[in-house]
C-alpha cells in the first residue's frame, strides 16, 4: 500500500491522516474540493516539510470522472470526502445524498473498476442512533435519525453492497465523536474552547445530558493507518471509538476546568436538535479494532480524554489558530 488517494483531505480528520501517512512513508494523493482560490483547506496549515510531499488533485466528489482520474495508479483510498454538519442536513439534505451516497458510489465503482488493493470507507456512529445497549458493538441496529445520518447508514451499505457483489475490498472504519485541532466550531468541544479562548464567559450550547464517546483525532488517524497496515478487516465494519462515555455536560466543566475559568452555560434553541432527532447515547466497543487491525487508542479513558482536551485548547489558543474562527456566530 505505498500510494495512497486521500478523498476529503483538506477536511479536520482527512488533514491529520495525510499528515500521518506522510511521516509514515506514504506516497499521498490528496483530493482536497475544487474552489477558485485554490485553497487546499486545513493542508494548507501543515509545516511545508509536509507539504512537499503531498500530491494534491483538486476536484469534486460528486463527479465520477474526476475520482476515477484522480484514483489512477493507487494501491489504497482511505475516503473520507463527506458532508457532515448534522444541522445542515436538515436544510439541505440532498447536498447530503449527492455527496455522500453518490460520492461514495464514485469511488468504489472506481475502485472495482481500477482493481484498487484496499478502499478504506468512513462511517460515523451517528448511523448507530440512540444506543439500544452499550457498549456499542458493530452488530448495533442502524437507525438514521438525521438526514446525515440516513445517508452514511445508505453509503455504508453502498460500499459494502460492492464487497459482496464484485468482492471489491472495502473496509469500513466507524469513528465515533472525533475531536482535536482543526475541528469545525459547529461541534460542542471547539465550540466551548473557541468562545472561550475568544473572551467569552456566557457560553451558548445546545442539549448538555446526551452522553458521547469522544475519540481524539490522532487516534482517528491512527485506526485509518492500523487499517492500511492490516492483512485483517476487509468486509469488516469496525468501530473506532475509545470505549469510554461522558455527558456533555461533563466535558464542558472539563474544559472550563483546563482552560482555568468559569463560565456560565447559555442554552440556544438554535443549537437544539429536534426531540427524535438528538441522539442520546454513543459508548463505543472497539474490541474488534483491537482484534482485526490491532489498533488500541492512545487517548483512553478519562485521563486520555482530559490529556487531549488539553492539546485541543494549546492548539485553539494560538492566536493564528483562533483567527480562523468566527466564534460570534453560530454555523450549523
Amino acid at each position: 500500500m505505498s500510494k495512497v488517494l486521500v478523498t476529503g483531505s483538506d477536511g479536520f480528520i482527512g488533514s491529520h491522516l495525510v499528515e500521518l501517512l506522510i511521516r509514515e512513508g506514504y506516497e499521498v494523493k490528496a483530493f482536497v474540493m475544487y474552489n477558485s482560490m485554490n485553497s487546499w483547506g486545513w493542508l494548507d496549515s501543515l509545516n511545508n516539510d509536509i507539504k512537499s510531499e503531498i500530491e494534491v488533485v483538486s476536484g469534486d466528489i460528486r463527479d465520477p470522472f474526476v475520482v476515477k482520474n484522480a484514483m489512477q495508479q493507487c494501491d489504497a483510498v482511505c475516503h473520507l470526502a463527506a458532508l457532515i454538519g448534522i444541522p445542515y442536513s436538515y436544510i439541505a439534505p440532498q447536498n447530503y445524498v449527492e455527496t455522500n451516497v453518490q460520492g461514495t458510489l464514485n469511488v468504489v465503482e472506481a475502485a472495482k473498476e481500477l482493481g484498487i488493493a484496499k478502499v478504506i470507507h468512513t462511517s460515523t456512529s451517528e448511523v448507530y442512533g440512540t444506543a439500544q445497549f452499550v457498549p456499542i458493538t458493530e452488530e448495533h441496529p442502524l437507525q438514521g435519525q438525521s438526514p446525515y445520518s440516513a445517508t452514511k447508514i445508505g453509503a455504508d451499505q453502498l460500499a459494502m453492497s460492492y464487497f459482496l457483489s464484485f468482492e471489491t475490498p472495502v473496509v469500513i472504519l466507524r469513528p465515533f465523536n472525533t475531536y482535536g485541532p482543526r475541528q469545525s466550531a459547529r461541534a460542542i468541544i471547539p465550540t466551548v474552547i473557541s468562545q472561550i479562548a475568544s473572551g467569552s464567559r456566557q457560553i451558548k450550547l445546545g442539549s448538555l445530558h446526551p452522553t458521547r464517546d469522544f475519540s481524539y483525532v490522532l487516534d482517528t488517524a491512527a485506526g485509518f493507518a492500523a487499517a492500511l497496515r492490516a492483512s485483517g478487516g476487509i468486509g469488516e465494519v469496525i468501530n473506532i471509538g475509545s470505549n469510554f462515555e461522558v455527558s456533555m455536560g461533563e466535558t464542558v466543566s472539563m474544559i472550563a476546568d483546563v482552560m482555568g475559568t468559569k463560565i456560565e452555560v447559555v442554552s440556544d434553541d438554535g443549537r437544539i436538535r429536534p426531540k427524535g432527532s438528538e441522539v442520546e447515547r454513543l459508548w463505543a466497543d472497539n474490541s474488534k479494532a483491537e482484534r482485526l487491525l490491532g489498533w488500541r487508542p492512545d487517548y483512553a479513558g478519562r485521563d486520555g480524554f482530559r490529556r487531549g482536551l488539553q492539546q485541543t485548547v494549546e492548539w485553539f489558543a494560538m492566536p493564528k489558530n483562533l483567527a480562523h474562527y468566527k466564534t460570534d456566530i453560530y454555523n450549523v
